[in-house]
């Protein structure tokens, strides 16, 4: 037995209409903000602060590089292309072109101690009395700024976390060239 087809339409909006609808729907929840007045603000000045720190951080890390080789002359072949890569950051981040961002080790035999104990690289502390000291203390400046830079990713937009992760990770490569690499040969 077959069932009568109805003359009338069915009541209600139609598939295609519902989709349309939805459709419109989303553009327009797409097109408008979806948060409070002044958030896209604040999320620009957030990143702008975590790369003006990042900046910062990377001219004291440089400075902290040059204090080394000016103490300890022997290790300058082996430090110099990793302070150039740090300065290479600091650009990166916004920093200016200047006194730190020489390529000679022209600071005085200062700035290679543990910082301020807020973690920000700071040039206040006296430069170990031996080379291997030296390079402990470097390679746990660029081990702290490395993991603050990792724990940072989340809190900024998606370009400055591409650049905070890649410098973090050439900040692990340094640590790894301070403590193990090039150690081959020395006694």
């Amino acid at each position: 037995m077959s069932l009568p087809v109805s003359p009338r339409p069915p009541s209600g909006p139609r598939r295609r209409s519902l989709l349309a609808s939805a459709a419109g729907a989303a553009l327009l929840v797409g097109c408008s903000g979806g948060s409070e007045p002044g958030s896209a603000d604040a999320g620009s000045q957030a990143a702008d602060r975590a790369r003006a720190r990042a900046a910062r951080d990377s001219q004291g890390l440089a400075e902290r590089y040059a204090a080394v080789m000016a103490a300890h002359p022997g290790l300058v072949e082996r430090l110099s292309p990793l302070r150039q890569e740090v300065v290479r950051h600091a650009e990166a981040f916004g920093a200016v072109r200047g006194a730190s961002s020489e390529a000679s080790p022209s600071v005085s035999a200062r700035a290679a101690g543990p910082g301020d104990g807020s973690g920000v690289v700071t040039g206040t502390d006296a430069v170990p009395g031996t080379e291997k000291e030296a390079l402990a203390v470097l390679a746990g400046a660029e081990r702290t700024l490395a993991d603050r830079r990792a724990g940072a990713l989340l809190e900024v937009p998606g370009e400055l976390a591409r650049l905070l992760a890649s410098v973090a990770a050439a900040g692990a490569a340094h640590v790894y060239l301070l403590t193990q690499g090039g150690t081959e040969g020395r006694g």
